[in-house]
């Protein structure tokens, strides 16, 4: 049987106290796909999308997700964030996002790389909703898939 660490031996929820813990570098990936449009894919690619940069705004709200996990998930740790990489790759298909985050600290950084990938995720669909709708308004194409960690890393990698 797993344990679960946010509930405490009356079944209530807490949060873990990891003050006894020693401050090591930690990091952690987490990646997902969002699939769209043929000719949406391609406006990306150009430039073209009337709200703007799609990539580059994505970027910067994984970026701010990650800062902001802490408030979004209720037992989550606020942590120092070290370094944050949103990273893209494009195929015909689908828009891949790499979100790799680094602390120095007492608690993992897993909880904020999936935040981060997941907000870059929904900031593309957000700027390109209007070309992804059919003529219903619905999204037969578009679709978030496979949101998960990559890697974790505990202590010093080298």
């Amino acid at each position: 049987m797993p344990t679960f660490t946010h509930l405490n031996e009356k079944n209530e929820v807490h949060m873990v106290d990891v003050t006894p813990k020693p401050d090591v570098p930690r990091e952690a990936t987490a990646s997902g796909r969002i699939y769209l449009r043929p000719e949406t894919l391609k406006a990306i690619a150009e430039g073209t999308v009337v709200k703007g940069n799609v990539l580059a705004t994505a970027q910067v709200a994984g970026t701010m997700a990650v800062k902001q996990t802490w408030a979004l998930i209720p037992m989550c740790h606020p942590i120092p964030v070290g370094a944050v990489t949103v990273s893209f790759v494009q195929t015909g298909e689908y828009i891949e996002i790499s979100c790799r985050v680094k602390t120095f600290g007492k608690t993992g950084i897993e909880m904020e790389a999936l935040t981060g990938a997941s907000v870059a995720l929904l900031t593309i669909w957000d700027m390109v909703k209007s070309a992804e709708k059919d003529e219903n308004g619905q999204y037969p194409v578009t679709r978030i898939e496979g949101v998960h960690v990559v890697e974790k890393i505990k202590g010093d990698a080298e």
